[in-house]
Parts: C-alpha cells; sequence; structure tokens
C-alpha cells in the first residue's frame, strides 16, 4: 500500500489574522524584516518595487508565528490588491482565503 506523500507545510502551522482591517503595515520605504521572519541575506524590501514588496508579503505571510507580525508588515488592503499575484504554499492559500472568501477575486 502506498502511503500519501506529506509535505512540511502540512503540518506547520501558519497564522492568520481575525480581520484585514487590523492590517496596517508600512505601505511605502524600506521594511527590514526581523531574523525570525526572514533570515535570508535580502532582509530588506522597497516598498516601491512591486516585486520586493510582494516578495515581503510573502515571506512574511509564510513564516509568521505571531499575529503581531502581520500586523506589523503587512497593510490589508495592499494585500487584498496583490493577492492574486503571491506565491505561497496551498495551506497558506487556503487558510487566508477560508477566511477571507473576497481575497480570491480582490484586485
Amino acid at each position: 500500500m502506498v502511503q500519501p506523500r506529506t509535505l512540511y507545510e502540512d503540518g506547520r502551522p501558519y497564522t492568520v489574522p481575525d480581520s484585514l482591517e487590523e492590517l496596517t503595515g508600512p505601505t511605502t520605504g524600506v521594511v527590514e524584516l526581523p531574523p525570525r521572519l526572514d533570515w535570508s541575506e535580502q532582509g530588506r524590501y522597497d516598498l516601491s518595487d512591486p516585486r520586493q514588496r510582494n516578495l515581503m508579503y510573502e515571506v512574511v505571510l509564510r513564516e509568521s508565528m505571531r499575529v503581531e507580525d502581520l500586523r506589523a508588515f503587512i497593510d490589508g488592503a495592499t494585500l487584498a490588491r496583490v493577492w492574486r499575484r503571491l506565491w505561497l504554499p496551498r495551506k497558506v492559500r487556503d487558510l487566508w482565503e477560508s477566511r477571507f472568501p473576497g481575497l480570491p477575486g480582490a484586485a
């Protein structure tokens, strides 16, 4: 009997806030993420560059274990606008879309 494949993301806990309105992170400037969220060499993201902003959002959504980090680094309106362009693990996307059904259709 073949066992189903278990992915790392399937067992990893992810954090989702109660509302998008509580996400009031920066929308301009350069953001430096703490090492608990981003231990890569990049660590700093220029929010005026859409690619860097989206990458930062992907990192924060994947790595946040505390809703305070989501509040500090993610802006709810921006997240809704860029949601479809983010590359996220399936479990992260499913958790967020089940909490916020409007995200997939947001533009």
